[in-house]
């Protein structure tokens, strides 16, 4: 059996992001987004979202290369006096290995954004982070412990598959090799929670390039389980996150990518909507 999943991250970052889901979604192939909470445009994407009731919404945690919700007094270790993160990913990994003190201020933010979420009235279909911060496994164990209070139910597992993988040339191959140990416990953890997650993803080779033809290709070889392709629409280029993208966006709204979608006999839903 086949299920598939069309997201679109980093909603609320921008009008042209939020313009995009919104055709998106109501030309009928983006079946659910994920929602920067402290993104500056995050009340215009709520607002856009309750007029698509089709449309699933997850909670898109910014830990990195971003604004967090809480007020920078409150986080001094993780963001600047403007509110933005601190370091890059690799640098703050090791930090909250190390840090008890950076790991509980990381908790404050992760509970604030997980209330923001609900503060919104939208039903929570999913959970992911920027850039898949919640891969490191303190995190992972902070995000999970957490949305247990707000109805966490299904998480992305960022695990392309190795064949295509492999088609992506060697730095992509490589980053796969670097992320295997990191998707093991990833899986084992949501296994023992009992937390749904898609078996396969696309998006991370292609991220900001997610263009009609790739996505062709991609439908072309769906494997079996759940998949989720995961992109970055945005009406103009670079206006959003960092992989906002126009060709994503044309791919989402191709007919021929949505008639192939029909050919193959399944339908885009949400992490909670039953295929």
């Amino acid at each position: 059996m086949r299920r598939l999943i069309i997201t679109a991250d980093d909603f609320g970052s921008s009008p042209a992001v939020n313009r995009a889901v919104a055709r998106a979604a109501r030309a009928g192939v983006l079946s659910a987004a994920s929602l920067m909470v402290g993104g500056a445009h995050a009340a215009e994407a709520v607002e856009i979202a309750k007029s698509l009731p089709s449309l699933a919404v997850g909670l898109h945690l910014v830990l990195t290369d971003g604004t967090a919700t809480l007020p920078a007094a409150q986080l001094p270790g993780l963001v600047e006096a403007g509110g933005r993160f601190r370091h890059g990913m690799v640098y703050d990994a090791f930090r909250y290995a190390l840090s008890p003190r950076l790991r509980a201020e990381a908790q404050r933010e992760i509970r604030a954004q997980f209330l923001a979420f609900r503060a919104t009235g939208l039903p929570l279909d999913h959970v992911n982070a920027h850039k898949h911060f919640h891969l490191h496994p303190l995190l992972l164990r902070l995000v999970l412990d957490t949305g247990r209070e707000f109805g966490l139910g299904a998480v992305r597992v960022p695990a392309e598959p190795w064949g295509f993988v492999a088609r992506c040339g060697p730095a992509a191959l490589a980053h796969r090799v670097l992320l295997a140990p990191w998707l093991v416990h990833l899986r084992r953890e949501l296994a023992r929670r009992g937390i749904a997650h898609n078996d396969w993803v696309y998006g991370l080779s292609g991220s900001g390039r997610f263009d009609a033809a790739l996505m062709k290709r991609v439908l072309a070889q769906l494997p079996s389980g759940v998949t989720e392709i995961y992109v970055h629409p945005s009406e103009r280029a670079a206006d959003g996150a960092g992989h906002a993208s126009p060709a994503d966006l044309a791919a989402l709204l191709s007919t021929e990518v949505g008639d192939l979608i029909g050919a193959l006999g399944v339908r885009a839903c949400g992490f909670s909507e039953p295929a």
